[in-house]
């Protein structure tokens, strides 16, 4: 295992006990919650491929799934994220493509690009989630503040952690 791998399986015990250990009990105005360990995932390098995208992101799911006691919906919006993700990036590929060992981050491609990139995966994920967790659409729109408080409380903890991460700048 080099030196990135290392460095990505301590990134992802990381965000899973900043979850389930502080994140699982902050709540901003009663109702919205952030879901941040979904940005394990969104910062991963481009070029891993969607299988062992979803293999990580299975397992991300279901180690949030245990301590939230949620049988399996962790695990299959973070499942259908980490599927989507490289389309996702072959669609706004930039016009010169990406450089060889890019990666996601805001610090190397821009505030803008970053939510072009994240905004929508979030929206996805909270949405997948928020619905099968409901059983249908019943409750449509109370379901729907929910996403969006939450898509907002998550994105805003994301870039929050972007600007405050120690990594270097674009040139």
């Amino acid at each position: 295992m080099n030196r990135s791998g290392i460095i990505q399986f301590v990134l992802f015990f990381i965000y899973v006990l900043v979850q389930v250990l502080v994140l699982r009990n902050l709540v901003l105005f009663n109702s919205a919650f952030c879901f941040l360990y979904i940005a394990f995932i969104l910062l991963l390098p481009i070029e891993l491929n969607s299988l062992a995208l979803m293999v990580i992101g299975f397992v991300l799911g279901f180690t949030v799934d245990i301590f939230y006691n949620s049988m399996g919906l962790h695990a299959l919006a973070t499942v259908l994220i980490a599927y989507v993700r490289n389309y996702w990036l072959g669609t706004i590929t930039p016009q010169g493509g990406y450089d060889t060992n890019s990666s996601t981050t805001l610090a190397s491609n821009g505030l803008q690009w970053f939510l072009v990139y994240s905004l929508p995966l979030v929206f996805l994920h909270h949405l997948v989630l928020f619905f099968v967790e409901a059983a249908g659409f019943a409750l449509f729109w109370y379901t729907m503040l929910k996403v969006v408080g939450r898509l907002l409380f998550t994105m805003a903890s994301i870039i929050l952690l972007q600007y405050l991460s120690p990594q270097r700048r674009r040139s």
